[in-house]
């Protein structure tokens, strides 16, 4: 049995005016792209409309292979990622951040997935290869994992997403698939795939990127000119009045502002494109974004661009990680929780009812199995099997949870030592704008505040770090008796 979490639908994905670029787009030598040149869409709206209603052939669960690559070590993330991956990372009291992704897969008719892990692959391992196993993928549907390897060939490890897709080229080529969708597996988005592909069809591309903007929204009447600075891509916005600046550089003298699009990490490729690439024209290239991409573009190829106009978070680090799980709480959030449409897969937990005995919640995520005494908590998520004791306050914070319940241990027994203090949040402790991580003993008394507002610390020694002035205490931590931190 599969536990459905639903999220309500939101506006996904407009189709995107394409655009084109050629060899002559890019001057190798040196690190921007001069004189770019953009193609506008010319179709007639008539039949673009009539096209798009019209369902994808070959169909989606037959002609695309979807690679999902965990190639970042989440370096900004850490501790959180110190026995873990990025897209291991518990968010919202119940989800994995590899859920959205595969979630966005199969709500869009993609059903044959291999997810390619690197760094501490172990968690997230072992919650692929057992949260989607009940999923209804159809006969030749599945989501698999591909480990990093050595083999008597190659010594190393892999070095880059790229690389990784390289090395596995031997299973993947056998997959007789149309296209190859290759996606980041730690952000945090939803996502109609079925409109990206049909965009990269319907163009004709050899490449097709997802790029996600920022501040303003998508004006589908203008098209959107590209020129990059390592793995950030720029969209700027033209207009009739728009002009080039002797040097090549790329200007706009619009009365629109300008507006910033980022690469995704989202690629639609041509099965034989990328095996093209990466065994014959591109064998050093390690990482899809700042190697393959360009030398596809180098090499004459098609590369389209596909705006997506829905709300995209890639979970960068821990104040972004944060930011998502508090506002995960709100019903406004364009990504949220608590609708109906469309289904978040995830591993079942057959947990119990949380106990909530007298306590005072407002504005809060809870999970499952959690036993909540008399407390106080507020602008939280709170993981499975917390346990909170009488008088704790939570405020502005996120609990990870635990992975065993020691609810059975007195709080009381005055021999206790440093080591037997349970896990969770102890009695009369105060926790505000912090991460618990899974598995933290918090003793009685403590105080988790940031009394003195510091933005940088590093004490890992002692359970803990501050990072943007939040503080995050470590997965397995004892923060001792009447502690403040």
């Amino acid at each position: 049995m599969v536990i459905l979490r639903l999220a309500p639908s939101f506006s996904l994905v407009r189709r995107p005016t394409t655009i084109s670029m050629q060899h002559s787009d890019l001057n190798t030598q040196r690190t921007r792209w001069r004189q770019p040149h953009v193609f506008l869409d010319t179709m007639d709206t008539t039949v673009c409309q009539s096209h798009k209603d019209s369902p994808l052939f070959p169909p989606l669960n037959q002609s695309v292979l979807a690679i999902i690559c965990d190639d970042e070590p989440g370096t900004k993330l850490y501790p959180l990622t110190k026995r873990r991956s990025k897209s291991a990372l518990p968010v919202s009291a119940h989800y994995r951040i590899i859920d959205f992704v595969v979630s966005n897969c199969i709500n869009s008719d993609i059903t044959k997935m291999y997810a390619l892990t690197q760094f501490n692959s172990t968690s997230l391992n072992s919650h692929i290869s057992r949260a989607y196993s009940d999923v209804k993928l159809g006969k030749d549907g599945f989501v698999e994992v591909l480990t990093t390897y050595q083999s008597a060939e190659d010594l190393s490890w892999f070095k880059g997403n790229a690389d990784a897709v390289r090395r596995w080229l031997w299973l993947l080529e056998e997959h007789q698939v149309k296209d190859f969708l290759v996606l980041p597996g730690h952000h945090l988005y939803e996502m109609d795939y079925r409109e990206l592909i049909k965009a990269h069809r319907d163009s004709r591309a050899d490449i097709t990127i997802a790029m996600a903007k920022n501040d303003r929204n998508y004006d589908a009447s203008h098209d959107f000119l590209l020129h990059t600075s390592k793995n950030q891509f720029h969209g700027l916005m033209l207009a009739p009045d728009s002009v080039h600046s002797p040097s090549g550089a790329v200007t706009t003298t619009t009365k629109y502002p300008v507006s910033d699009a980022e690469n995704m990490g989202i690629y639609v490729i041509r099965r034989d494109i990328l095996i093209k690439l990466l065994q014959e024209q591109l064998p050093k290239a390690n990482d899809f974004g700042t190697e393959v991409l360009q030398g596809a573009i180098a090499l004459g190829m098609e590369v389209h661009a596909y705006m997506f106009d829905g709300h995209w978070n890639d979970l960068r680090d821990i104040e972004a990680f944060y930011q998502v799980n508090i506002e995960s709480i709100t019903r406004s959030m364009s990504t949220n929780f608590h609708g109906r449409h469309p289904a978040i897969y995830t591993l079942p937990n057959y947990l119990p009812p949380t106990t909530i005995s007298n306590a005072v919640i407002k504005d809060s995520i809870i999970g499952d199995g959690c036993l909540l005494n008399r407390c106080k908590i507020s602008n939280s998520v709170i993981g499975m099997r917390t346990y909170v004791g009488d008088d704790a306050v939570i405020q502005k914070s996120v609990v990870m949870g635990s992975d065993i319940y020691q609810a059975d241990v007195s709080w009381n027994t005055t021999t206790m030592q440093r080591s037997e203090i349970p896990v969770g949040i102890g009695e009369k402790a105060h926790v505000q704008n912090a991460i618990i991580d899974k598995n933290a003993r918090i003793g009685k008394n403590v105080k988790i505040v940031n009394k003195d507002g510091v933005q940088e610390c590093d004490r890992e020694a002692s359970g803990y770090i501050i990072s943007g002035g939040i503080v995050v205490i470590l997965k397995n931590a004892v923060i001792p008796d009447d502690s403040i931190l």
